[in-house]
């Protein structure tokens, strides 16, 4: 069997926890052999599948995200982490590295979500909007610290961000097609400021913590698509990555990871920063913790 590419965390005859590093794929989405942690798993628990055992992942991450995955081994396992998700009492929370610096300690954001392409043109056909018309998607964010990093020498992690508007008053309006927008004051007026956020979504939309933070103003660092703008993800699946992408995404993969899973009267897994991420904030020039 190969080298596995993920960490076991705790397993029991019924399940396995598992850290998935980023750029690995959840499930196949080509008929193609690139690995997955599906595939990887089933050479894993070889011998419980031909024994009547089976892989079925409980929270699927997207292939940049790294952290905590659930997956099942049997069906009666299956079965019961499908409805505690239904009557959602599998909590989850994730770190996420945004740009600049919140006004607020925490916030709440109850925004629907829909694919964008269902009411506009969109070059992305994943690519999910808040809109009106969408699906409930609420999402609670807490501040974990704020820092700075030197943007004078190119980096993986200091390169300039676009400007922002300044001293915006915080609004949340209907712009009359259904599209809710939020603007927020000083959402990220200095390009060297980030932000270390724990995000704890209460529904489970496609891309909805990513959304949700690029609504308030502070998208996720190295998102391609709902960061400084959509056309890097586009240049990105042309090109791959280049110094280029380098300077405006700083990391070449989104700055979200999946730190804890928690089943309600049961059981709870956590798991720290990958090194990728901890490097990022390590290296800043000044850490200003939560109030």
């Amino acid at each position: 069997m190969s080298i596995l590419n993920f960490k076991i965390i705790d397993e029991t005859d019924d399940y396995i926890v598992v850290d998935k590093p980023a750029f690995l794929l959840t499930h196949p989405t080509k008929p193609d052999q690139r690995r997955t942690l599906w595939k990887e798993l089933r050479e894993l628990l070889a011998f419980e599948i031909a024994n009547g055992g089976q892989v079925s992942i409980v929270n699927r991450l997207d292939r940049e995200t790294s952290g905590l995955v659930l997956i099942a081994k049997t069906s009666a396992a299956a079965r019961r982490f499908g409805l505690l998700m239904q009557q959602h009492r599998l909590h989850k929370e994730y770190l996420a590295i945004v740009r600049g610096w919140p006004e607020w300690e925490t916030k709440i954001v109850d925004a629907p979500m829909d694919r964008q392409g269902k009411y506009q043109s969109s070059a992305i056909w994943l690519k999910q909007m808040i809109h009106s018309a969408g699906a409930p998607a609420m999402t609670k964010f807490r501040v974990e610290k704020r820092f700075t990093r030197s943007t004078a020498t190119p980096s993986p992690a200091a390169s300039p961000l676009p400007p922002r508007d300044r001293d915006r008053a915080e609004r949340r309006e209907d712009d009359g097609a259904g599209r809710i927008t939020v603007q927020e004051r000083n959402c990220a007026s200095s390009e060297n400021k980030f932000t270390l956020i724990r995000a704890i979504p209460k529904t489970g939309r496609t891309h909805q913590i990513r959304v949700h933070l690029a609504l308030l103003g502070h998208p996720v660092v190295g998102d391609k698509i709902y960061g400084p703008n959509e056309k890097l993800y586009l240049e990105f699946i042309e090109t791959g990555w280049t110094s280029k992408l380098e300077d405006k995404l700083l990391l070449p993969r989104h700055a979200l990871h999946s730190a804890k899973l928690v089943i309600e009267d049961g059981q709870e897994w956590t798991t720290n920063l990958p090194e990728d991420l901890e490097r990022f904030v390590e290296r800043s020039d000044q850490a200003k913790p939560a109030q």
